[in-house]
């Protein structure tokens, strides 16, 4: 019998959207569908780094300057960065929790009080918010899945209030080669194997790394953030590259 063609099976896969409506379609439908089993996988793929990272991103927020303010958290999914500013001591203001995909909002719900957080079935490019209404923003793992990168960077740029920062932490490439090595293993050989199996939807951690892939890197990112109206952009790296933090703030 002839051997698998794996250049054949690999170029008849489906192609996972990169921009546009598309995209948009099959984000939502995919992160709906995955929410049950969202939190389990976070901790159990990362080796539960993924709380420190947002701990760590939280801190770049600098909540305490307006601690009874009101703060965004972009893509918020199953609400985990909401929750951990909702708990922090000394903060009384509100957190809205932003996602389209409504089942991964519900199944956050019982993280933080109602009170405290307020989930919004929203879209990243359009938010039901006034301008300036914001005083800090946060997107953890989120930004990357946008339908239109730099109008989600236009439209929290307009929600946020003079002086606000912008918090994002999202997964990058490493740039030392032998990490890099180690990492396209992970990410494109066993991430999507556990993953699928896990949660019944292979297609999802098949595009959780082409969409890391397709994502712009730190410098690239950075200028992007410039060039919609953010100010005093810098980044710094996390665990060898495997992730990234990038702050602005609209002057």
């Amino acid at each position: 019998m002839p051997t698998t063609d794996v250049a054949a099976e690999e170029a008849s896969a489906p192609t996972l959207p990169v921009n546009g409506g598309e995209k948009r379609t099959f984000v939502r439908g995919m992160f709906s569908a995955i929410a049950p089993r969202y939190d389990l996988l976070n901790h159990l793929l990362s080796l539960s780094l993924d709380r420190w990272w947002r701990r760590r991103a939280l801190r770049e927020l600098r909540w305490e300057r307006a601690p009874s303010g009101t703060y965004v958290d972009l893509c918020a999914g199953t609400l985990d960065v909401a929750a951990m500013l909702a708990k922090r001591a000394g903060f009384s203001g509100r957190v809205i929790g932003a996602d389209f995909a409504e089942p991964m909002l519900r199944a956050g719900r019982e993280k933080a009080p109602a009170d405290v957080v307020a989930p919004v079935v929203a879209d990243a490019l359009e938010l039901p918010l006034q301008n300036g209404a914001a005083d800090g923003a946060i997107v953890a793992f989120g930004i990357r899945n946008v339908s239109d990168l730099d109008a989600a960077l236009r439209e929290m740029h307009r929600v946020l209030a003079s002086g606000a920062r912008f918090v994002i932490l999202e997964f990058t490439t490493p740039r030392l080669r032998l990490v890099r090595a180690l990492y396209h293993f992970y990410f494109h050989r066993v991430l999507p194997v556990v993953g699928g199996i896990i949660s019944g939807h292979p297609l999802a951690y098949r595009y959780l790394p082409e969409s890391v892939a397709n994502f712009p890197a730190e410098e690239e990112l950075g200028a992007r953030m410039r060039a919609a109206g953010f100010s005093d952009v810098s980044w710094t790296s996390l665990t060898l590259g495997v992730a990234a933090i990038h702050v602005g703030a609209k002057s």
